[in-house]
């Protein structure tokens, strides 16, 4: 037992410890089977060992029915008698040692883990915890899941028949020393290192992570979005269906992270059985390192291919980590083949995305990819007043037209914009007029006007076409020039406060009629000519973010 005392003495004497303050109800210690001295000499490498304190009492009729039980048995020898009066206290000397009392009884068996003496001799004889990091914990298993059946005298077998009833019932936590088990309902805090089953599985439980205040219900729909609306709903509609996986791909605060919420809530509503979970992709990165530190991967595994419906927000992080993107190609594979849902958003299109495989972007687009652009005015508006609605808000229509018109890059800042009116409504206890609404956004407005001035445009149009700052401003009426020219003037109107005559004087002193056909040429070809939507939309990315 030489091995047990420098390994284990002190793990031994802080339980002894809390057991005599009355911490925990039971302690004990467990060797078996007993071995004649011949035996002992051959084989004692191969004696598991069993050492843990109880806290709370067994079930009616099992080992250690007493709440107040100190036990200490040796299956084979001493099965020792039962005393409902708590024992006197005992020291860690006296377990190591074997000398117990007669009102000890043996250790349950439910929550008793146990590990072979070799097994244990093998991993100690260099000292440290760290010797346990390459450990098969697969060896490591409740002596009451498959008890051995050699060697097996009448108590243990009677302990085999009780551990069985212990099961049935509410089992004690058990704590094994060393950190190798808990039982159910253990304080997994007071160990120092826990089982790899329940620290991956507690790690990756992320009980849906459903935002349910995200439904299709509270979400304003509008041109910017409709497309990834129907798609949505479809999904919801007809999980693992036709749409699958379903990418949804714009930039920040547009209402990705909305539809997929909105999506699960309705398949949950639909089925409140269904196994649905939301999670970015940085925490299925984490949930995967933590399951490879802990050699658990085919928890890990079991954990995500379970499920009904895979949600997992910007995708994009998956960029330059391989180990996490192969580990989710095969999860990818195995739900598709499942027919489980899959739903992607991402701040890009998916041949964009960098460092990420091609097989993993080839795979993205094999249901249906749709975009969220930032939202026009007239939706904008629509969030505004849904949102003052919700918090029982009288929004004149001409403050959220104030609002909409200077606020444009996405909802996050629509939102957070509204949110500074109301406080500062209510602080001056004023109502909200556009007055108010200047004050309250005077700094965000005087920034803005900074950023984005029609000499920025200019230049930022003139570098996306590839042309010169002057051009835009000579007489020149090519279709190179004078298109970039119109794209700028109806950038000029939607993005700042100029009047027209103001835009056409900065664009070589043309006259506002100019400008104003420019915005209407613009506006027309947004809606059929596919190639201007996307320019338009990347230079209003550019010049808003």
């Amino acid at each position: 037992m030489d091995w047990v005392n420098n390994k284990y003495l002190t793990r031994i004497e802080r339980l002894v410890s809390e057991y005599n303050q009355g911490q925990v109800q039971s302690i004990g210690i467990s060797v078996r089977p007993k071995q004649s001295l011949a035996g002992r000499q051959q084989r004692s490498v191969s004696r598991p060992l069993n050492v843990g304190a109880s806290s709370a009492q067994p079930g009616a009729g099992g080992f250690g029915s007493s709440p107040n039980n100190a036990f200490l048995s040796t299956n084979g020898n001493n099965s020792g008698g039962r005393n409902n009066n708590r024992s006197a206290p005992v020291s860690a000397a006296q377990l190591l040692a074997g000398d117990h009392s007669a009102n000890s009884s043996p250790m349950p068996n439910a929550n008793r883990f146990e590990i072979t003496g070799g097994e244990l001799t093998n991993r100690t004889s260099s000292g440290g915890d760290d010797d346990w990091a390459d450990f098969d914990w697969s060896e490591v298993q409740g002596a009451g899941d498959s008890p051995s059946k050699n060697n097996q005298g009448p108590s243990a077998a009677a302990q085999s028949v009780h551990s069985t009833n212990t099961l049935n019932s509410a089992a004690p936590p058990v704590r094994s020393l060393g950190g190798m088990g808990y039982g159910a309902g253990a304080d997994l805090g007071s160990s120092r290192r826990e089982t790899p089953r329940a620290q991956v599985e507690g790690a990756i439980n992320h009980a849906g992570g459903l935002n349910t205040t995200f439904t299709f219900k509270s979400f304003v729909e509008g041109k910017s979005n409709q497309l990834g609306l129907a798609a949505a709903q479809q999904v919801a509609e007809n999980p693992g269906g036709a749409y699958n996986p379903l990418f949804i791909y714009g930039g920040v605060g547009l209402g990705k992270t909305h539809l997929m919420h909105a999506v699960g809530n309705a398949i949950q509503n639909r089925n409140p059985n269904a196994k649905v979970i939301y999670l970015h992709s940085e925490r299925f990165v984490a949930d995967m390192v933590k399951a490879l530190q802990l050699n658990a991967i085919n928890d890990f595994k079991r954990y995500y291919r379970s499920v009904d419906a895979l949600l997992i927000d910007d995708i994009q992080f998956f960029s330059g980590k391989e180990r996490s993107q192969e580990e989710f190609f095969h999860t990818f594979n195995a739900l598709l083949e499942g027919g489980q849902q899959i739903i992607l958003t991402c701040d890009r299109y998916p041949k964009e995305i960098k460092n990420v495989e091609e097989r993993l972007k080839s795979r993205f687009g094999w249901g249906l990819t749709v975009a969220v652009e930032p939202p026009e005015l007239e939706t904008r508006v629509a969030i505004l007043m849904k949102k003052a609605v919700s918090v029982n808000m009288d929004l004149p229509n001409e403050a959220a037209f104030f609002i909409a018109q200077r606020v444009r890059s996405n909802v996050r800042e629509l939102e957070g914009a509204l949110k500074r009116v109301i406080a500062h409504s209510h602080f001056t206890r004023r109502p909200i007029d556009v007055p108010l609404v200047t004050e309250a956004l005077k700094d965000l407005l005087a920034l803005q006007s900074k950023q984005v001035s029609i000499d920025n445009i200019q230049r930022v149009v003139a570098e996306y076409y590839k042309i010169k700052v002057s051009d835009l401003h000579s007489k020149r009426r090519s279709r190179s020039v004078a298109r970039p020219r119109q794209v700028a003037m109806a950038l000029a109107k939607e993005l700042t406060n100029h009047s027209l005559p103001e835009i056409g004087e900065a664009f070589g002193g043309r006259d506002h009629t100019t400008v104003l056909h420019a915005c209407r040429k613009i506006k027309e070809l947004k809606e059929i000519d596919g190639e201007m939507q996307t320019d338009v939309k990347n230079l209003m990315r550019l010049l808003t973010t």
